[in-house]
Order: structure tokens, then sequence, then C-alpha cells
């Protein structure tokens, strides 16, 4: 009963932990001189968490599952050039603080790679989860090769200097989105038995899903009480997040349609890997633009929540066939 509640309810949860652990660790001075520490552990753990989801997750997939569809290179091919896109407005196009971190924000909602628990909700709505499993590693791919790239001309360091800035990104992205997809397959080949028992324990990552959602959830409060900027560049920021939702959804499920998979290409561009995002938005651009996965995670999963509603409805008063 407990376990069902956790499940059914672990995105307020989630985010309710983070937000009020944030203020009712903030509000106790004695802690105070732990506060710095205790940051430097969240930023260890969160990689580690994603790391562990995503590896779980591949532990999942069969190779001969590995499989191209159409769809996959239409998505990966605008995924790519939307969020280039919103770069290049960046690089070349002067503007002031508050519409950067509008872009920044964009960016990273549409370069962000699919959830790791898309495929559940993509099996419950009746789509092909291990297609949209590939897409999830080929999303990670995609995002690994273009975060290191195109970040550091985004967001300019410059005691770092480009070259400096492009391995320190590569060294911490890379890893965290390729290496569990190649330890998976490593494993299924040199322990059959070990892979065997992480592929049956696969439903842990929900949970520490949940967890990582509360570090980087208190993560983004922080940033948004230190932050000086005026509720109206957040209501924006969170209105650019609604909007690449929208079109991410829209282009995802237009496309599958033209492929009579609608289901499962909707859900691998529109539903994100929001905690990925918050983390690399807070790490490596400006923290206030982590807003926008903030928010996206709301937005996606109102949307979810009212597919899967109307697919049990569905299903509810379908006349069975004799």
């Amino acid at each position: 009963m407990i376990l069902k509640f956790l499940k059914d309810w672990t995105l307020p949860i989630a985010m309710a932990a983070g937000a009020c652990g944030y203020f009712m660790f903030h509000s106790i001075n004695c802690l105070a001189p732990l506060k710095p520490a205790v940051w430097a552990i969240v930023d260890i753990l969160t990689p580690l968490l994603i790391f562990t989801q995503l590896f779980l997750t591949f532990c999942k997939i069969e190779p001969s599952e590995l499989k191209i569809s159409k769809w996959h290179s239409t998505l990966l091919i605008f995924q790519a050039a939307s969020a280039f896109t919103a770069a290049l407005i960046l690089i070349c196009v002067p503007m002031n603080e508050i519409y950067r971190e509008i872009f920044e924000g964009a960016m990273i909602c549409l370069i962000c790679p699919t959830a790791t628990a898309a495929a559940v909700v993509t099996d419950k709505l009746g789509g092909s989860a291990a297609s949209l499993t590939v897409y999830t590693l080929l999303s990670n791919l995609l995002a690994a090769v273009f975060v290191p790239v195109v970040f550091p001309l985004v967001e300019v360091h410059a005691e770092l200097g480009f070259i400096n800035a492009f391995l320190k990104i590569l060294s911490k992205v890379f890893p965290l989105l390729i290496c569990p997809f190649l330890l998976a397959l490593l494993l299924r080949y040199i322990s059959p038995k070990l892979h065997g028992f992480f592929k049956r324990n696969a439903g842990v990552a929900f949970y520490l899903w949940g967890i990582a959602l509360s570090l980087v959830v208190g993560q983004t409060v922080r940033s948004l009480c230190n932050s000086t900027a005026p509720a109206s560049v957040m209501w924006t920021i969170a209105g650019a997040s609604l909007l690449c939702c929208i079109v991410q959804y829209s282009f995802g499920k237009h496309t599958g349609k033209r492929h009579k998979d609608t289901i499962s290409a909707g859900q691998a561009l529109g539903q994100k890997n929001t905690v990925l995002a918050i983390w690399m938005a807070y790490t490596y651009l400006n923290p206030l633009s982590s807003l926008a996965p903030g928010t996206y995670v709301l937005w996606q999963n109102i949307f979810n929540s009212w597919q899967l509603w109307r697919k049990r409805k569905k299903d509810e008063t379908a006349v069975p066939i004799p």
C-alpha cells in the first residue's frame, strides 16, 4: 500500500521534499557551517544517481531490439536543429541577461534526452517501449556530443577558454550519458548472472529518479531564492518551457503518425529527463535557466496524466468482442 502510494505520487512528493528540505536546511542557523559541504555532496550525488538510472534502464535493452526506425532519424534531426537554433541566437544576437536566461532555458529543454521513465508511460499508453528505449540511447548520444561542443560557446568562461571548457564538460557529460550503456552491454557478456540481477531490479531506477528529482529541485529553489530576477522573468521562462513541451509533443506525434508509431514518437521527443536537464543547466549555464526544465517536468506530467486518464476511459468504454 505504501509503495503504491509512493509510486503514484512520486513526482509531487519528490518536488515537495526538495523544496521543503531546502527551506528547512537553510533556516537552521547552526547548520550554516555545513552548507558548503552539503551542497558539494549534492553536486556529486546527483550525477551518480543519473548514471545509475540510465544503467538500470539500459540493462533492459536486448541487443536484438536495437533497431533504428525511420522516425528516430527525423526526431534526432529536429532535436539537434531546434537546440542549435536556440544556441545560434544566443551566440550571434546581442541580448541582455534576461533574454539569455529564457533562450538558455529553451535550449536545454530541446536538447535534453528522453526520460528514463518514458518507456513505462509509453507501454501503458500502448506504444512500443523497445523502440522508445532505443531512441533514449540515441538522444543521450546526441546530448553527449552537443553539450560539450555548444555550451562553452553559449556561456563563455574567459578564464577557461573554449578548449578547456569543452574538455571539462566532456569529461563529465559523456561518461554520464554513454558509459551506462557500455557498462550494461559489457556486463551482459562478462557476467550474465549479475546483468540478470540488475535487469530484474531495473524498477529501482524509478525510485532513484525520485531521489535525484528531490536534489535537483532543492538546487533549483536555491538558485531562485538567490536570484534577483523579477517574477515576470521567471514566468516567461516557465512559459518558454511550456511552448517547448507543446512543440515537441506535437512534432513527435505528427512524425510518429506518418510511421504508425504515434505514441512512441510523441513520448520520445516530448518526455524529457528533466533531472539531467536541471543538473546541466544549473552546472554549466545560468542557474536561473534551470527553472525551464524545472517547470517542464510539470507540463509533461500534466499531459502524461491526461493521456493515461484518456486511455483508461477508452479501455473502460470499449465494447468487448463476443
